[in-house]
């Protein structure tokens, strides 16, 4: 087995993956619940398959990731102005932030590489799709998987049909250009959305809901429209205990288990 193949096995050793996020402070700066993100990773329960960081912030993640069979440090390699709505940014436009080099020697093992379409500007995707594939080839290269992510510009104005529509083609083009897994958007029809791609997809947790059982039923219903796993950040980390929640989280995703049930069993409140 080659190195890509060994980290996708242990991304998906024990069934559906689950992921948990603390990279938002590369767009929004240190937010509730992940200001000393070595207080927030101390947090994450170790039985999750990964987490999703700067390659950077590893450094600052304590031994947390030392530790024998700990999750694995999913590091994301470019920025892209599309999770910039604070600044009221329109243009979706990409940078390469880290290599997959640098990235391996700062201790990630799996890259994140989002793409973005559909901008308005034809040259603009042009460009998104050259770094997408730039990071991609060389990656691989160094036998490191990608989880590509595709995330529509200006998603908070688009209709739930247009969402289905657009990550329906994203996620497409994504795997034909060389994505090993893909995250996205939990769309309606989303059945449709796996079964036009045929890369595993991880669904994504949003923004922050108003109960941890509206996030379980969240990641229940993902799981049961065809997604291999979810990728969670606010509704995993600004809860009055991370851990326990990513615990029941666990069990809704990689067991099935109800998340009425996952509630009561383990005691989550709020």
């Amino acid at each position: 087995m080659n190195g890509i193949e060994i980290r996708l096995g242990r991304i998906f050793s024990s069934g559906n993956g689950v992921i948990i996020a603390c990279d938002h402070g590369e767009f929004d700066g240190p937010i509730p619940g992940m200001v000393n993100i070595k207080e927030t990773v101390s947090r994450i329960n170790p039985s999750v398959d990964g987490v999703l960081m700067s390659p950077a912030m590893l450094r600052h993640a304590g031994d947390y990731f030392s530790r024998r069979n700990s999750p694995m440090p999913v590091t994301r390699l470019n920025w892209n102005t599309v999770y910039c709505f604070h600044w009221n940014y329109n243009d979706s436009i990409s940078t390469r932030a880290f290599s997959p080099r640098e990235m391996l020697a700062m201790g990630g093992e799996i890259a994140l590489v989002s793409l973005t379409l559909k901008t308005g500007k034809e040259e603009t995707d042009s460009e998104n799709v050259g770094i997408f594939r730039s990071l991609a080839e060389e990656a691989h290269g160094l036998g490191i998987p990608v989880i590509g992510e595709y995330f529509p510009a200006r998603s908070d104005t688009k209709s739930p049909g247009e969402m289905f529509e657009e990550t329906k083609i994203g996620c497409r083009i994504m795997a034909e250009l060389g994505a090993d897994m893909i995250k996205a958007f939990h769309t309606p029809s989303f059945t449709e959305v796996v079964k036009g791609c045929p890369v595993p997809i991880f669904a994504l947790g949003a923004a922050k809901l108003p109960t941890q059982l509206d996030a379980l039923k969240l990641a229940y219903n993902e799981i049961n429209d065809g997604a291999r796993g979810v990728v969670f950040g606010r509704n995993a980390i600004q809860v009055s205990d991370p851990s326990r929640f990513q615990e029941a989280l666990i069990e809704v995703v990689k067991r099935n288990m109800k998340p009425e049930k996952a509630v009561k069993e383990f005691g989550l409140k709020d």
